[in-house]
């Protein structure tokens, strides 16, 4: 009897232990959805409190707006009306865009004019180195030690030619350049030596480094023919000029001018020296 009933007591007690862990259980996870729930209605208030804000943000700002526009617009209608309650622009804003008009058309004559001198000055410049003074630049060693590869000089147009002068002349669509030893109707003759002489009478020529018969083909003594100059560069050896019947005596529609400054090299700029022929008795 007594174990029975000890039994029954401890199955009692066991019951009552399984309710209170089941009643326990319950209201855990009854505290844990309420806390859920909580939370989740916590975040739903934050995020209408931070929409809401938003919105009162937007409303402030659209009515900053509007109220400053609309005293930008009393403002303005204040100063474009007239005593007739005409409207018109307001005087800065006329002011500005007379400004604006009269820089515009400053501009554009500015800019027109100076394309005009441009093109004048360029058209005067072109115009003058072809009918006056051609510029010229220097290829090959024939007229060393006076002038040099690479040299530009600058020539002047004139038909008055004296012995000793340096010229430039048109030569099978070339452009030659060589000194004058002799006009039309002057005979000329040349030793073995390389001597030149005009009329029967030696030239003492000082722009000279060294004397050469050269190329030379025509009978000598030779006379110049009318119309004509007898031209020799200053490098003898070298020179192909009117010793040889290839290139001949120079005719005047030939000629391009007279050299009379060298612009290139700077260290050698200024008056062309000619150093004229002296004549000298024998």
């Amino acid at each position: 009897m007594n174990n029975k009933k000890n039994k029954r007591i401890k199955e009692l007690k066991k019951k009552k232990t399984d309710e209170k862990l089941i009643k326990n259980r319950s209201e855990d996870r009854k505290l844990k959805k309420a806390k859920k729930r909580r939370a989740k209605e916590r975040v739903k208030e934050y995020k209408l409190a931070q929409k809401e804000y938003k919105l009162a943000q937007k409303a402030k700002a659209k009515e900053n707006r509007k109220v400053k526009k609309t005293k930008e617009n009393k403002e303005v209608n204040k100063s474009k009306k007239t005593k007739k309650g005409k409207w018109m622009p307001a005087v800065p804003a006329l002011q500005a865009e007379l400004d604006r008009v009269l820089y515009k058309q400053r501009y554009r004559s500015v800019l027109k004019s100076t394309v005009y001198t441009l093109i004048t000055v360029e058209a005067i410049a072109i115009l003058v180195a072809t009918l006056w003074l051609p510029v010229l630049q220097i290829y090959g060693s024939s007229m060393s030690p006076i002038l040099h590869d690479g040299d530009i000089v600058v020539t002047v147009k004139t038909s008055d030619f004296e012995h000793g002068d340096v010229v430039s002349f048109y030569y099978n669509n070339k452009i030659l350049v060589k000194r004058v030893i002799a006009v039309s109707g002057e005979w000329v003759n040349i030793d073995i030596e390389g001597n030149v002489y005009v009329n029967g009478t030696l030239l003492e020529e000082p722009y000279l480094e060294s004397k050469a018969f050269g190329d030379c083909n025509i009978e000598l003594p030779y006379q110049v023919p009318d119309g004509k100059v007898f031209v020799i560069g200053d490098n003898r050896a070298t020179s192909v000029d009117s010793r040889n019947t290839a290139v001949g005596c120079v005719s005047q529609e030939q000629i391009v001018g007279k050299i009379m400054f060298r612009v290139w090299p700077l260290n050698s700029f200024g008056e062309l020296e000619h150093g004229k022929n002296t004549e000298i008795d024998e």
